[in-house]
């Protein structure tokens, strides 16, 4: 039997999730400046087993424009360097023997509304799932008070503070995505 503070935990742990799966998304999202998690989800073939490329080599930033990738055995140079460029993140990088440097390319114009899209979309979607972990709350709450075990008085003072916590967390999306369009705009 759960109770209302249950409830209210376990939906913001849950909107609390929604906000982290945005942050990891966005930070998937390429910019015109270079960041060193940019290459977290690009996979090399490591001896017969698909690795992140963090876990093969390490990854730096050059500079603004530029993550210069180090890898941990010689040999990884030419499947890190292919497996950047079969990635679609739309960059070429350079050898430069033990070294693999990967300049950032300048985004047009309509590539970065393209991105300022996908940013919206990724933020729509992060908001409509805080609402249905609202949507979920509030019908625990309701079962709660159909088994009489919460007066209606507590039901109604919980379904607000469910409230509350949804529009704090889509306040709280909504910053994000400000600050990733801007990222994105500026040039």
């Amino acid at each position: 039997m759960s109770t209302t503070q249950e409830i209210k935990q376990s939906a913001e742990q849950k909107m609390q999730k929604s906000i982290e799966a945005l942050k990891n998304d966005l930070s998937k999202i390429r910019t015109g400046r270079a960041h060193s998690g940019l290459l977290d989800h690009v996979t090399v073939d490591y001896y017969g087993t698909q690795m992140a490329i963090p876990q093969v080599a390490n990854v730096t930033l050059v500079d603004a424009r530029t993550l210069g990738v180090s890898p941990f055995e010689k040999k990884m140079v030419g499947a890190i360097d292919k497996a950047i460029r079969d990635s679609d993140l739309g960059l070429n990088p350079a050898s430069q023997g033990d070294m693999i440097r990967v300049p950032m390319p300048a985004l047009t114009e309509e590539r970065r509304k393209d991105l300022a899209k996908v940013v919206k979309s990724e933020g729509e979607n992060a908001k409509i799932a805080v609402r249905n972990v609202r949507r979920d709350a509030n019908t625990a709450l309701k079962e709660l008070l159909k088994q009489k075990t919460v007066s209606e008085d507590d039901e109604r003072r919980a379904q607000d503070e469910v409230q509350k916590l949804t529009d704090r967390h889509v306040t709280e999306i909504d910053k994000m995505l400000q600050v990733k369009e801007a990222e994105l705009l500026a040039i």
